[in-house]
């Protein structure tokens, strides 16, 4: 992306996932590696083997957990599967809220906004039952419903479509490089986000003036 010159922006779509949320912490990866007596490195691995085929609905959380317990020569009981479903929601559901409310400030302010997620369907249950906010968003595409992942240009452009915008006046907000690169691929302009601050300062570069508040920093960018 050509960051020398201000760019047209008129549509922002968001990732959920370490974007809209806090990534899980060590005591939600810890407990689920327990449950399965192995060790969180490894339990990380097995959780993200599949996870792309259960984010896009092609397993249910019990083929998936199911198959995480196979991977890791444990027994899984039906009591287990209640636990994991429970504590895989709970780890995605801790919100940042600098970047909520710079979500509503973007719905406020006309630009179109939507949410494009690599989420499985306990977890969009989850998020439309609890998150109020997900209304500031003009729409909402998860992959477990449109039976695509990000980073298949395919859903990058259902998002496009659903919101009736242009790549070129588009901007795509991702925490990972790979799904930064799809949306890219299809003309979207893109910035990785690691934290407020960063994402701030990439947002002051592209010309963008509403921009998030940044509450975890001395130096935050007032509102505008």
């Amino acid at each position: 992306m050509d960051r020398s010159k201000t760019v047209n922006i008129n549509a922002v779509i968001l990732d959920y996932g370490e974007v809209l949320c806090y990534m899980p912490t060590a005591e939600n990866w810890g407990r689920m590696a327990n449950l399965f007596k192995i060790d969180p490195v490894l339990f990380r691995q097995l959780w993200g083997r599949n996870r792309l085929l259960y984010d896009r609905g092609d397993l249910s959380y019990e083929a998936y957990w199911s198959e995480v317990a196979d991977a890791a020569k444990f027994k899984l009981e039906p009591e287990h599967l209640k636990v994991l479903s429970v504590w895989d929601v709970e780890m995605w559901a801790r919100i940042n809220p600098a970047m909520v409310a710079w979500l509503k400030r973007l719905h406020s302010s006309g630009i179109k906004t939507g949410l494009l997620s690599n989420m499985p369907h306990d977890m969009i249950r989850y998020a439309r039952k609890n998150f109020a906010w997900l209304s500031d968003f003009d729409n909402q595409t998860f992959s477990a419903e449109v039976r695509l992942t990000k980073p298949d240009a395919a859903i990058y452009r259902h998002s496009l479509d659903a919101l009736g915008a242009a790549s070129s006046e588009t901007l795509f907000v991702d925490d990972r490089e790979i799904n930064v690169e799809g949306a890219r691929a299809v003309g979207i302009h893109a910035i990785r986000f690691q934290t407020v601050g960063q994402f701030n300062d990439e947002l002051a570069a592209l010309g963008f003036s509403v921009l998030p508040v940044d509450t975890e920093s001395s130096s935050a960018v007032p509102s505008i």
